[in-house]
């Protein structure tokens, strides 16, 4: 089973290093994700197969898991209106989509606070 976990985090510089450095320990793969802040506040979503290391993690890091979700994951091709084909068919079913994101893409994008230092570091 997909489980989309949330976490809650302060958003400050280093809480996303300290979460992924606390998985990865841990040996938990994040087939997918994303994240978002507000007003100080953090909330990132993982998608992970070992619920229980990811928890355990997560919350050895000092952060918590605010929900564990069952998640319906689905194959698409990387091609215009594959994202409409698949929200079509929910929306016809009378299924409200509530968040959506890509997994393992493999390229990570990154908002950040400063652009130009964010290239430097890499």
């Amino acid at each position: 089973m997909a489980t989309n976990l949330t976490v809650t985090m302060e958003d400050r510089p280093g809480m996303l290093a300290q979460l992924g450095e606390a998985l990865g320990a841990a040996g938990v793969n994040i087939n997918g994700g994303c994240a978002v802040t507000s007003e100080g506040q953090g909330w990132v979503h993982i998608l992970v197969d070992d619920v229980a290391a990811a928890r355990a993690a997560v919350e050895g890091a000092g952060m918590s898991v605010s929900s564990e979700r069952e998640v319906v994951v689905v194959d698409t091709e990387d091609r215009p209106g594959e994202l409409g084909a698949a929200a079509r068919k929910f929306a016809e079913a009378g299924v409200n989509v509530e968040l959506v994101y890509v997994s393992n893409s493999m390229k990570l994008v990154f908002v950040v606070d400063d652009a130009e230092k964010a290239r430097s570091a890499l």
